[in-house]
């Protein structure tokens, strides 16, 4: 049965073949040449520093002494992934554990994004990590960025986190010595630490990114971006009340997930707002509400972690019962939709090889509705046919907002559709000029997102040593190589947990890292029992990961997150639109045969006892 047999059947009110064929058409109106390489590499120093140097959010970090002692344990990043590997250590009993973060506490992403409006996209029961942990419970289904702030600083309190930490602290290089069997860390506070073990926790977002557009730095107007939200300039909070832009005309360059929770907040406040779009996010309902005292008083022990992987599951299979969870997620709608669809169609018709067509044609019905809310909220037909988005609902990150849209029926806002010529053409002394047309502003919002799919040096930015000498990037010149995605040959005593890549796949980040976490904790308890001094991957524990990672079975992260490159729009999944032969080696790209199946080997692993694929080198004795 193909899927046009499929849509007939279900009795769909589109055409597939319409739809899809518009989707590719939009797709190449917004593909650029340049791809990722549109976007300018903001460094620690240099002409846009500011953007990651500048912290708004508290003064310069005091003066003391460099430090030259050692720990167990260092962890680079203190946001979700330092914490939840470090509270995982913790209760491993590695209790010697240092988290190095350069901001100036802990929270990682969630301590600078504290823009207008900003919360979190997953419900914070199962998104905040370590809430039975901690004994909390979110006030919200839906938290704001204070409230999730405020549960990392809990987290590290619990676990008596706060007790080694350095802030505001850069890592600037780490070395192996061999000899002493202990990783040297330089900082930019001129520390010169000394770790048995390092963990790089420095996780999917944490360096903001800018677009390149000609005459970036000739405004001479205020300008900043969302991740270094600027309140002395408008005034207000988390919750709004940006009353300093009462007079001002603000630009919002992006209309991703940043922006459609920010653009409500300034539209309330400013003069005018223009909003610049070249690709309209994926809108679903918020639905949030204050979390229910009697709900919260019920919670058995286990609550957490059983609603972590229900929701993963569905979310993943695309199957389950929602019987257990709110069925008003705008998570779950791809996947109702498809029960919806199976429904209709006689069971013995549903084979595997049907399986892609049945996806697909829920897809078109989800995003059919996406679509449908548009028109039926945004008042002016020109503006709604702009923000109708048309690619698969997983090629870009879904967005859930009930004000975003709503926001375009205000007078002081107008959407600048910059699709046709594929961004902003430049930006001058007074403002920025899209489609010929020059918009004089006072402020420019860059809601450009973060450097989540670049290279991993350009990334972190940290100089890597391992056994004589080699540079890590230059031992991944020709694609990365792991064990399990933790551990490097060459590189002893090195983990890394919470990269987007070389791992598996999930919607909920913090249920993926906490896996992980767990994992790496395991490793170095298990190390410490067995008096290892050093470990590293055997060469064949490298190639037997790589052959598994490289197994038919594996699909490439774009795949899984929103289908054929042909029909997806560009974005950070896609590497801005790069085909997937272009892209990158599949052992960078998630593991492809699924979370449960990653987790099946890991668990698997552990229980074989024997630390297989490991090199284990031990102090001499006598």
């Amino acid at each position: 049965m193909t899927l046009f047999d499929l849509a007939q059947r279900a009795g769909v009110a589109f055409d597939p073949a319409e739809v899809l064929q518009r989707y590719a058409a939009e797709r190449a109106k917004r593909l650029r040449t340049d791809t990722a390489a549109q976007f300018i590499e903001v460094t620690n120093e240099g002409r846009f520093s500011k953007h990651v140097r500048d912290d708004p959010f508290a003064p310069p970090a005091a003066a003391r002494d460099p430090l030259q002692d050692e720990v167990e344990v260092a962890i680079v990043g203190g946001g979700w992934v330092g914490l939840i590997t470090a509270a995982r250590l913790v209760e491993a009993g590695v209790t010697d554990v240092r988290i190095i973060e350069s901001g100036a506490d802990f929270g990682g992403t969630w301590y600078w994004n504290r823009y207008p409006g900003a919360q979190c996209d997953i419900e914070s029961y199962i998104y905040l990590p370590l809430l039975e942990e901690t004994g909390y419970v979110p006030k919200q289904r839906y938290s704001y960025s204070d409230e999730i702030y405020e549960h990392a600083q809990r987290i590290g309190k619990h676990f008596g986190l706060y007790d080694h930490a350095v802030f505001q602290t850069l890592v600037k290089d780490m070395r192996w010595d061999a000899k002493e069997g202990r990783w040297l860390i330089s900082t930019d506070r001129g520390d010169q630490m000394r770790s048995r073990y390092v963990v790089l926790a420095t996780g999917a977002a944490n360096r903001p990114r800018l677009p390149g557009i000609p005459g970036l730095d000739a405004f001479e107007g205020h300008a900043f971006h969302t991740s270094r939200w600027d309140y002395t300039y408008t005034g207000g909070g988390i919750e709004g009340g940006l009353d300093e832009l009462g007079d001002k005309r603000v630009a919002v360059i992006g209309t991703g997930a940043t922006a459609v929770q920010c653009v409500p907040r300034v539209a309330q406040s400013a003069a005018h707002l223009y909003v610049f779009q070249r690709t309209p996010s994926c809108v679903g309902a918020r639905n949030n509400r204050p979390t229910d005292p009697e709900w919260a008083n019920s919670l058995q022990p286990g609550w957490q972690k059983d609603r972590m992987r229900q929701f993963d599951n569905i979310v993943a299979s695309l199957a389950g019962e929602v019987a257990d969870l709110p069925d008003d997620d705008e998570w779950f709608r791809l996947a109702i939709n498809m029960q919806d669809i199976a429904a209709k169609v006689d069971p013995s018709e549903l084979t595997p090889q049907g399986f892609p067509d049945l996806f697909q044609l829920a897809d078109l019905q989800t995003m059919e509705q996406i679509r449908q809310r548009v028109a039926d909220t945004v008042c002016a037909e020109d503006v709604a046919e702009k923000l109708k988005p048309f690619y698969n609902f997983l090629c870009k990150r879904p967005t859930f907002n009930d004000e975003y849209l709503e926001a375009f029926n205000s007078p002081n806002v107008t959407l600048v559709d910059v699709s046709d010529n594929k961004g902003v053409e430049r930006i001058t002394q007074k403002g920025i000029v899209a489609n010929g047309v020059e918009y004089d502003v006072d402020c420019i919002i860059f809601a450009s997102g973060f450097e989540i799919t670049s290279d991993f040096h350009r990334r972190i930015g940290i100089e890597i040593a391992g056994e004589n000498g080699q540079s890590l990037y230059d031992f991944w010149a020709d694609g990365m190589r792991t064990m399990h995605g933790f551990t490097v040959r060459g590189f002893p005593n090195l983990l890394l947990v919470g990269g987007l890549f070389a791992f598996t796949l999930g919607v909920n980040y913090c249920s993926v890292v906490d896996d992980q976490a767990q994992h790496a904790a395991y490793i170095i308890s298990e190390l410490n029992k067995r008096g290892v001094k050093s470990a590293e991957p055997t060469a064949q524990g490298e190639e037997a990961w790589i052959a598994a990672q490289m197994t038919p079975s594996t699909v490439p992260l774009s795949a899984l997150l929103g289908g054929a490159p042909e029909t997806c729009t560009p974005g950070y999944y896609n590497q801005e639109g790069r085909s997937a032969s272009d892209r990158r080696d599949v052992r960078l790209e998630s593991f492809g045969q699924g979370r449960e199946e990653y987790l099946r080997i890991l668990k698997e692993w552990r229980a074989a006892g024997g630390l297989d694929g490991l090199g284990l080198r031990y102090d001499s004795v006598g």
